[in-house]
């Protein structure tokens, strides 16, 4: 199963993420809205233009296109493509957390099924293995060594939790996916856990690469995200760590502000 081949019918819903991102919209604002994350869920999250948009939602005036647009501009992500053949700028829209979940899902459905093929071959491979003299497996030969690029990076950071081959094996693996320079990648992860004094919520540098929070872009999403909350009736405590921390009704919440989706968690 390819990439573009991935279709998943069903889209999680984090409900109490939901109500809080749309409690300032009316109604129709947010049927448009749905009806906008489940057309770019059936596009498999790829980006779609501004008429698509319009005759999903059934626009026939400007009213409407102008209330679409409003929902467009405040959840989705605008950016010019010259793709076509008259190299015509088109604007396109995309939905960032789509395109991350399916992202997510698509990795996780490869890996299952790169899992099976192997069990596969392995049971093939144990049918024939009595007919088969025993090879001998040669024990590793240990290697502590790091390369100068990893040496620099962990050097660069002001606070290094975890464990450093770990960390190693995790930036082999990532590198050159990340697109940023060594210098680049240690300011980024200073920068997010730099209101961090509590060691223990600080993440595991391991733990950091592997989840690519190099991607979460510093913005107002969690202030905005607080004020949301409260006009719902949740209580603010303050930041604790990594955690952003509320209560309601009696019960104690948490939101993860390196959680992509800030979802709510209740404090068992």
């Amino acid at each position: 199963m390819t990439k573009e081949t991935n279709k998943f019918h069903a889209l999680q819903l984090f409900t109490d993420t939901f109500t809080a991102e749309t409690v300032h919209l009316t109604n129709e604002a947010i049927g448009i809205y749905i009806r906008l994350l489940c057309f770019a869920w059936t596009k498999n999250a790829r980006p779609f233009n501004s008429e698509s948009a319009y005759r999903i939602c059934h626009c026939i005036n400007d009213n409407c296109e102008k209330k679409v647009d409003k929902v467009l501009n405040e959840f989705f992500k605008k950016f010019e493509d010259k793709s076509d053949a008259m190299m015509h700028t088109v604007e396109l829209w995309i939905h960032k957390r789509l395109v991350h979940e399916h992202e997510y899902l698509t990795n996780k459905y490869n890996a299952r099924a790169e899992a099976g093929k192997k069990g596969g071959l392995a049971k093939r491979d144990l049918a024939t293995s009595k007919t088969q003299a025993p090879i001998p497996i040669p024990k590793p030969i240990p290697n502590d060594k790091y390369d100068s690029q990893f040496e620099q990076l962990w050097s660069l950071l002001s606070k290094k939790r975890g464990s450093k081959y770990k960390s190693y094996q995790i930036f082999i693996k990532v590198d050159g996916k990340i697109g940023l320079t060594i210098e680049d990648i240690a300011r980024i992860y200073n920068n997010q856990i730099r209101e961090i004094e509590d060691i223990k919520f600080i993440p595991h540098f391991a733990t950091w690469l592997s989840q690519r929070r190099w991607e979460i872009e510093e913005d107002n999403e969690i202030p905005d995200l607080i004020n949301r909350l409260k006009a719902l009736g949740y209580v603010y405590k303050g930041s604790e760590g990594s955690f952003e921390k509320f209560t309601k009704d009696g019960k104690e919440y948490k939101i993860d502000k390196f959680d992509e989706k800030h979802q709510i968690q209740l404090v068992q």
